[in-house]
């Protein structure tokens, strides 16, 4: 009886191992698909780490396939090359909707690719989280780093409803708040098209009812989630990313002109989140 339990273990473990050493290897391939340039150290000019990507391939890809069940709908629509800005909506206390939208980028399109996310600008502040971040591609919101990225073909990862997006409670949920216009601009300036799209599940994944915002801030923070179950632990729901057609802007940059160009993506990206969420109903319908 012994016997066959450590065995069993056993088996598992080495199924376990194995698993990760093909995800590894799997990685490997797909970054070498990748336009991403790496010196002998294994890093890129803004500070992403080939080594640190390999080591967390595996726990996104298990929570991308398996935890979450993500699904991807027109992600063909998201240009092979050149730059590109994916811009959708923010939602669920934690960035779930951020790395499950790299991951599918990586996964799911043809070719790969890294998207780089804007994040918060408080999180440059946290101690462990920062250069974490950076690491694995994802740097601080700073128009000229955004611009040179652009400039040089990189797929940018915007969420223009910022920390009022993400920090939406579950009564809200879905409903989006004022786009900031900073991303319209560089798209006028570098010509980079705008792929709108909407990812479903992220409000149910954490399902956030309160802020506790001195707790926040003590851990450097805006606010503190607080579910119906305390602690902001992601359930295992499945998501769905909608991915719109591109969206191509010319204008003369008033403000005027721009506010426009702004509400146009923003009713995409409501749009495609109708969608989405008409598609989960007749599914469990």
């Amino acid at each position: 009886m012994m016997k066959d339990t450590l065995g069993e273990l056993l088996n598992l473990f080495r199924g376990t191992v194995a698993g990760i050493y093909d995800d590894i290897v799997e990685f490997d391939d797909l970054l070498g698909r990748t336009d991403l340039s790496f010196n002998e150290d294994g890093i890129d000019p803004y500070g992403v780490s080939r080594n640190y990507l390999k080591t967390f391939f595996p726990v996104m890809k298990w929570l991308y396939k398996h935890y979450f069940r993500v699904k991807t709908v027109g992600i063909e629509n998201v240009p092979a090359e050149g730059p590109v800005m994916l811009v959708g909506n923010h939602s669920g206390s934690l960035p779930v909707d951020g790395a499950m939208t790299v991951v599918s980028m990586i996964i799911d399109h043809d070719p790969p690719r890294l998207a780089v996310g804007m994040v918060d600008r408080f999180a440059q502040k946290m101690p462990i989280v920062s250069p974490l971040l950076i690491r694995v591609g994802q740097v601080t919101g700073v128009r000229e780093q955004a611009e040179r990225l652009l400039n040089e073909g990189r797929v940018l990862l915007i969420f223009p409803e910022g920390i009022r997006g993400i920090g939406k409670l579950y009564k809200d949920r879905y409903n989006l708040v004022e786009f900031t216009s900073g991303f319209m601009r560089l798209a006028l300036k570098t010509k980079a098209p705008v792929v709108p799209f909407a990812f479903i599940g992220a409000e149910e994944a954490i399902p956030t009812i309160m802020h506790a915002k001195k707790l926040g801030h003590l851990l450097g923070a805006p606010f503190f989630p607080i579910t119906p179950y305390i602690l902001p632990l992601p359930l295992p729901v499945p998501c769905q990313i909608y991915y719109g057609e591109p969206m191509y802007f010319e204008g003369d940059g008033s403000c005027r002109d721009i506010e426009e160009k702004v509400e146009m993506v923003k009713s995409k990206v409501e749009e495609l989140v109708a969608i989405g969420l008409k598609n989960r109903a007749e599914e469990i319908s």
